[in-house]
């Protein structure tokens, strides 16, 4: 798949979608806060909604072109949408509603989709309606309606926003299974955990605009900026001040650290992120670095991990800085160190 788009749409006095990118055989996953035009943008893509101006083509097909005068109906540009609620039709059965966009008879519509039927678990189902459905089954049902019409890109908006957790990662190893097999996926998340786990790209977003693009464990490991470290989860930022070629100053947290590469000019802020840290039981050796000493401020237990906030004992005012969020599993270490260690590769240096 190759899809390219560049549009313009002012949606409110305050807020206008500006966005652009190309994306080529592979799962580009749309990250971002909510509110940011990530739901616009597909929408602008399936036809539901129509920019100001722009361009949109999928497989050197053209779907829109304001200046060319090109507006293709939802029906016609072979877009499969899957929306947030799934929008089944509540008075259809499952069968029907699989079936609902083919002009076919009966039974050609059951013999086509009697292998969607099956790959997606819902034999015995046929005749229910949604409400008699769980919300993975009527998930199902939406993914088996869009699939039996073979689009050219499929497009999920929060495909999991509406299950439990359970549930969530059940759908997740399903939906990892389907786009395995095909690479014309656009799937819109605010959730970082879902887009390193499904989508091979990254689109970042934030007020409308396109922050940045690239593989999505590369942006991890490298975001860049501070606004793509925040969206891709990073709990500790610091503003920094330069103390040699490889050395800096967190004024947040009152830390001196090294970091694996010279730090340029541009570079305004350093972000750890809260698993990043290693503990240590030994006293520091002589030359030690990017060693912090904790002053444990709150703890708190999740299920299978615990959350440590502290600020650096060894800063001049320690109530004075910022606190660090430290995050690890339950089961690496019983008691709190003294000591962290934050390794220097682990760093992330950002521009503001």
């Amino acid at each position: 798949m190759s899809i390219q788009v560049s549009i313009r749409k002012r949606v409110s006095p305050h807020f206008c979608l500006e966005t652009g990118f190309t994306s080529d055989e592979a799962c580009l996953g749309i990250l971002g806060a909510s509110g940011c035009g990530k739901s616009m943008t597909l929408k602008c893509i399936a036809g539901i909604e129509t920019p100001d101006t722009g361009h949109i083509s999928v497989n050197g097909r053209v779907l829109f072109d304001s200046g060319r005068k090109i507006n293709l109906k939802p029906q016609a540009r072979r877009v499969g949408y899957l929306f947030q609620n799934y929008a089944l039709f509540p008075r259809m059965t499952v069968l029907e509603n699989i079936t609902a966009a083919l002009s076919l008879s009966k039974a050609e519509k059951l013999q086509k989709a009697r292998p969607w039927i099956a790959r997606f678990g819902l034999m015995d189902l046929e005749d229910r309606y949604p409400r008699q459905l769980s919300g993975g089954q009527q998930q199902r049902t939406a993914l088996a309606r869009m699939l039996i019409r073979d689009p050219e890109c499929i497009l999920l908006d929060e495909p999991f926003s509406a299950l439990d957790t359970h549930l969530r990662e059940q759908m997740q190893v399903h939906l990892l299974q389907l786009l395995e097999s095909r690479h014309d996926a656009i799937m819109v998340t605010h959730s970082r955990d879902e887009a390193y786990r499904l989508c091979d790209e990254l689109l970042v977003m934030d007020r409308g605009k396109v922050l940045t693009q690239g593989a999505t464990k590369a942006l991890f490991e490298h975001p860049g900026s501070v606004a793509v470290a925040r969206i891709t989860g990073c709990k500790n930022i610091s503003p920094l001040r330069r103390t040699g070629p490889q050395e800096l100053y967190a004024l947040d947290w009152g830390l001196s650290l090294r970091a694996s590469v010279p730090i340029e000019d541009s570079i305004t802020h350093v972000g750890i992120r809260a698993h990043d840290f290693r503990p240590l039981w030994k006293a520091p050796e002589p030359g030690a670095y990017n060693q912090v000493r904790l002053a444990m401020t709150r703890r708190t237990e999740e299920p299978f991990e615990q959350v440590v906030l502290f600020t650096n004992r060894d800063a001049s005012n320690p109530a004075e800085h910022g606190e660090i969020w430290w995050k690890y599993s339950k089961y690496q270490c019983k008691e709190i160190p003294e000591r962290l260690f934050i390794p220097p590769e682990a760093l992330l240096l950002l521009r503001s």
